[in-house]
């Protein structure tokens, strides 16, 4: 097997994986009550918002500089608000009350899945460096997308979607993973100032999912504070993932 094939078998099998056992979690929500949802979503904004500040963002400075950074993070939350209003608009047209939930979970798998494709790059690039680099990259993205793979498919099953459906959705999220391994790979060490400003973008569709659609979905389901406090454990948590691991 040569090496830039088994470099992309493991990116696509660390994509598929950390989204996919966070996406099980789809199999355990058997029509849970609203404060328990509540929970969910807040935790899964705090692990989105920690991801972002913890993880992308420094490597996004450290590759691609602050200008090339606020540029893509900005031009990835703009790319999410125009995504927001094409499915709201397809949302309108069908009729169910969980469409809302299932856009949700529609916007939360694009960002996954765009910010996986730069994750990819780096396990390519790391494998080209040194293949000691590449596998500890694996190990530590896989960890990191477990929790955002519950954060898709969380408000997918309010929505409605069926358990195999939602998880097999969470399962795609992570496939641009090996296609970002493949070409890190390719390009080696000529793609570290791109994957920073993947990384940006990514970041950006990130930051509007969170306070665009998790949050405020968060409140909706219950109207206490529960959403808050979990939020901020999530975010806690997420810290403790990003430094740890």
């Amino acid at each position: 097997m040569s090496e830039l094939l088994r470099t992309t078998l493991v990116g696509f099998f660390v994509g598929i994986v950390g989204t996919g056992v966070g996406g099980a979690m789809a199999f355990f929500l058997n029509k849970p009550s609203n404060k328990f949802l509540s929970s969910i979503i807040g935790m899964s904004s705090g692990l989105m918002m920690a991801i972002v500040t913890f993880e992308l963002l420094p490597e996004a400075f450290l590759l691609g500089g602050v200008t090339a950074t606020v540029l893509g993070l900005g031009a990835g939350a703009l790319m999410a608000s125009v995504l927001d209003s094409i499915i709201s608009g397809f949302s309108r047209r069908r009729k169910g009350g969980g469409n809302g939930y299932i856009k949700t979970g529609i916007l939360i798998g694009v960002g996954i899945a765009l910010h996986n494709f730069p994750e990819g790059l780096a396990i390519g690039s790391g494998f080209v460096a040194q293949e000691r680099l590449g596998i500890g990259l694996a190990i530590v993205i896989a960890l990191h997308n477990m929790p955002e793979g519950i954060a898709m498919v969380t408000p997918m099953r309010v929505g409605g979607v069926r358990k195999m459906r939602a998880f097999l959705i969470t399962l795609l999220a992570g496939a641009p993973m090996g296609a970002g391994a493949y070409l890190g790979a390719l390009i080696g060490k000529f793609a570290f100032g791109f994957i920073g400003v993947c990384l940006a973008f990514a970041g950006g569709t990130m930051l509007y999912i969170t306070f665009g659609e998790l949050l405020p979905r968060g409140k909706e389901l219950h109207k206490g504070k529960v959403s808050t406090y979990f939020a901020i454990m999530g975010f806690m948590l997420g810290i403790i993932i990003s430094k740890r691991f």
